[in-house]
């Protein structure tokens, strides 16, 4: 009999993490104990094993088998052919699709992220091992220059350079762990800090080597309960094995950990706003330089990496830093991880090296369309990033080649659009979110984001005039070059790359006073079509504006002069009787 010795179950990604996978996984213990397996047997509750949208999905290990959409009715079957026979279920199976290439998410949904021999087992803290007995400070950023790696968290500053600004004579050093993650839609280091806990210490204590801190904390989202749940049980499991705290594994180096909770201020992304916060004070930026690294948490030095940055350095001390670098481009090394949502068949985190085009992430991996229409545009780098038009799937996915398209990777928000989407509305939202999230220090973000955001409420509402086209370029510009923080200075991304490359969408909004994409309610003109129209009167019900008039008798009909554009009887009719231009 081929017996597995493990078996780890994804949540269902439609539900949260204590609906579905609580009761299938009470379910699956209960149905091993009858059958005097549950010895043998281990079951863990995983965060991401690369499959998205298709319930509740398992990975049975070895072999790597995974099974989606599984129902408590298909339990028994893979007990008994799968468990117990070593036979595949081919009607269950599924693969990853397209090139992928796991290093930040290599255990996730492999191991049992609350369980530290399972990290040790694959190779876990060896990296930590290296660098305390092998090495010096100094080779560890050398080691980290030959990876290339640059920082995951938006602005790619190359990480050994961050590092080695930060290894002065100072006595008093610090490490922060940014898990702040605000992009809307956006959940790679979530995903990492549920499924890998302590790659992220790891590369955590490895950084504080390196700069000679003794002192670090994990700033993470209170959104994130699971995540901070299964930091904080790995810092103390880490603990009690001696790999933090004073004399690590018996070396010299000593460094202790904390976590602090977020309050969700989209701001306190910003590393200067995340310090105050951290600090007990309100979260917001400060001018620079001078830079975290010379001038930090409590005025002291002070490196800040994101999760998936840090995810990636232990694979860096354990593989070495030369073979890191031989995947992706001479500019961009590794790999990155992108959650891609939207208008996308397969939506969900994927992991892939960089240089890589968008048309294969967006066709090859994720399946294309969800609707079947064309790819109109794919938007990059959450509310600081650009919106790039299909002409430009081809670009390889770097940080140079995105940031000439007018966008950014960004922490790896990445949002398909078809022709359903209105561009005018996508960047009208993504600025109301900026506007909403600016801690309004500074005048140039404060004011100047106002001000575009009501110039596009305008333009969505019939209201535009050409010369409001000329205005969004003159405030996108100066909020670029005097806002205080990346918050301000790239709020208006979304705007000017839509101009750039939709500006006939624009002009039809303000000289026609049409919305090609039907999104923009103002603009909208609603009629009944009279030989589809059942007379049932669901369109006059939900109008509260009075606009549609008639009887079940002699039909209804919408006076133009009376609607408010709310589209609630489009919305009410069962029969698509009522059209919508």
């Amino acid at each position: 009999m081929a017996l597995y010795t493990k078996t780890i179950l994804l949540k269902d990604t439609n539900l949260s993490q204590e609906d579905r996978t609580r009761d299938f996984y009470t379910h699956f213990l209960q149905k091993l104990t009858e059958l005097n397996l549950s010895e043998l047997v281990q079951v863990v509750r995983a965060s991401d094993v690369g499959i998205y949208n298709q319930g509740v999905v398992i990975k049975i290990i070895p072999g790597n088998i995974i099974y989606a959409n599984v129902k408590d009715s298909d339990i028994a079957r893979i007990i008994d052919t799968t468990i117990k026979e070593g036979k595949v279920l081919t009607d269950l199976q599924v693969k990853p699709r397209g090139k992928q290439l796991r290093v930040v998410l290599r255990n996730c949904g492999s191991i049992d992220p609350e369980n530290i021999r399972d990290y040790i087992g694959v190779g876990g803290y060896l990296g930590l091992k290296k660098v305390l007995f092998e090495m010096t400070p100094d080779k560890v950023i050398e080691e980290m220059k030959k990876s290339g790696l640059r920082g995951r968290g938006g602005a790619g500053f190359p990480t050994w350079m961050k590092w080695k600004f930060a290894r002065g004579p100072a006595a008093e050093k610090y490490v922060i762990c940014n898990g702040d993650e605000g992009d809307p839609g956006a959940y790679m280091d979530r995903s990492v800090l549920e499924g890998d806990p302590h790659s992220v210490i790891e590369g955590m204590i490895i950084a504080a080597f390196a700069i000679g801190a003794t002192k670090g904390y994990f700033y993470i989202r209170a959104e994130y309960p699971l995540a901070v749940e299964r930091i904080q049980k790995a810092i103390a499991d880490a603990r009690d094995c001696g790999l933090l705290g004073e004399n690590i594994l018996g070396s010299n180096f000593s460094l202790d950990v904390e976590v602090r909770l977020g309050a969700g201020a989209f701001v306190c992304g910003e590393e200067t706003a995340l310090i105050a916060s951290i600090e007990g004070r309100r979260g917001t930026p400060r001018p620079r330089p001078p830079y975290p690294s010379v001038k930090g948490l409590w005025g002291k030095p002070t490196v800040i990496n994101n999760v998936e940055t840090l995810a990636n350095i232990p694979y860096i001390f354990l593989k070495g830093g030369e073979e890191f670098a031989k995947v992706g481009t001479a500019t961009a090394k590794g790999t990155k991880v992108f959650a891609v949502t939207g208008k996308v068949r397969n939506s969900g985190l994927v992991e892939v090296p960089m240089g890589i085009t968008l048309r294969e992430i967006v066709y090859d991996i994720c399946g294309g369309t969800s609707s079947g229409k064309p790819v109109k545009a794919v938007q990059t780098g959450g509310p600081s990033g650009g919106v790039i038009p299909a002409e430009y799937l081809d670009t390889p996915i770097e940080y140079d080649t995105l940031a000439k398209l007018g966008s950014i990777i960004g922490s790896g928000g990445m949002i398909i659009m078809d022709d359903d989407d209105c561009l005018v509305d996508i960047a009208k939202f993504y600025l109301g979110f900026c506007v909403e999230e600016s801690c309004g220090k500074c005048s140039p973000c404060r004011i100047g984001g106002t001000q575009m955001l009501r110039i596009l409420e305008r333009i969505t509402e019939g209201k535009g005039k050409i010369e409001d086209l000329d205005m969004l370029k003159r405030i996108a510009v100066a909020m670029q070059k005097a806002s205080l923080c990346g918050l301000g200075q790239t709020a208006a991304n979304p705007v000017l790359s839509t101009v750039r490359y939709f500006e006939a969408e624009y002009k039809e909004h303000i000289l026609n006073k049409k919305c090609p994409s039907k999104k923009c309610s103002q603009l909208a003109s609603y009629t009944i079509m009279q030989e589809r129209c059942k007379k049932c009167g669901l369109c006059q019900k939900y109008c509260a504006a009075g606009a549609v008039s008639g009887s079940r008798e002699e039909g209804y009909t919408i006076k133009q002069d009376k609607c408010v554009k709310c589209g609630q009887c489009f919305e009410a009719c069962k029969f698509k009787a009522i059209t919508r231009e």
